[in-house]
């Protein structure tokens, strides 16, 4: 009995030991400050703040767009469609030009930001999901537990990150993407929650809980997930939506205790 019991209080001390070592990061909540009207029919693949406007990158093939977006009436107030061939993807600007990312083809298209012609396309391997930008380097996601950055000019890939958790699993499905305070935020595709991820490590530094954000009687078919960040830098908010959501929410972070 004795030695039971010196058995299982070596396990409890070991397994202490673990947790100890490997911290969990923190879960942050988050408090609504503005709703907005958001197009129920917009398959959210990629979503910027730019000089006052959204710019939002749509998916599926057939219906899949690049529109500047009123933020307080959701009104598209400018739209190039993709051909249809092409499933919109991930979005980002970089200077005065946008960049869009398609899921499948390889392919993404570099437009004039304010007249939406189409200036270049280029080319990239694997699948595209999200793309975002530091000071330097283009940051896309594929679906993978990898991010890799590319040279903006040449949109050759420089480095990867492989994104882990505090126990060093690898973090999967990342999807849509967003640079804020010098962290890389991540949607994971089909989960209620953000990775915030240190872009030197690819460590995840806390998660973002977005659980119960929007009524779920608000949404119809399992393809309305979460899935959309952008950043308003000027004024520090942060905007977030989903594919097919028919709001979008400026959210403050509530860090944990």
């Amino acid at each position: 009995m004795l030695r039971r019991i010196l058995h299982l209080a070596l396990i409890l001390c070991l397994a202490a030991t673990l947790i100890a070592a490997h911290p969990a990061p923190r879960t942050d909540s988050y408090q609504i400050r503005h709703t907005y009207p958001h197009d129920s029919n917009a398959f959210t693949q990629g979503l910027i703040y730019v000089d006052g406007h959204l710019y939002e990158s749509t998916g599926l093939n057939g219906k899949s767009s690049l529109r500047m977006v009123d933020l307080n009436t959701g009104a598209v107030l400018q739209k190039y469609d993709l051909p249809a061939e092409y499933f919109g993807e991930g979005l980002t600007e970089w200077g005065s030009t946008l960049i869009q990312l398609t899921w499948k083809a390889h392919t993404a298209f570099v437009y004039d930001r304010f007249s939406f012609s189409v200036l270049r396309t280029f080319e990239y391997p694997g699948e595209g999901w999200g793309l975002t930008h530091d000071s330097t380097q283009l940051i896309l996601s594929d679906g993978t537990s990898f991010l890799r950055f590319l040279d903006p000019k040449s949109f050759r890939e420089t480095r990867r990150i492989r994104v882990v958790d505090q126990t060093g699993r690898a973090v999967d499905n990342l999807n849509e993407l967003e640079f804020v305070h010098g962290e890389i935020y991540a949607n994971v595709w089909h989960a209620d929650k953000i990775a915030r991820i240190s872009p030197q490590t690819g460590k995840v530094l806390a998660w973002i809980d977005l659980s119960g954000i929007i009524d779920p009687r608000e949404l119809h078919g399992g393809d309305a997930v979460l899935n959309g960040i952008a950043y308003d830098a000027a004024a520090d908010r942060l905007f977030i939506t989903g594919k097919l959501w028919p709001k979008l929410f400026e959210i403050k972070l509530v860090p944990a205790h």
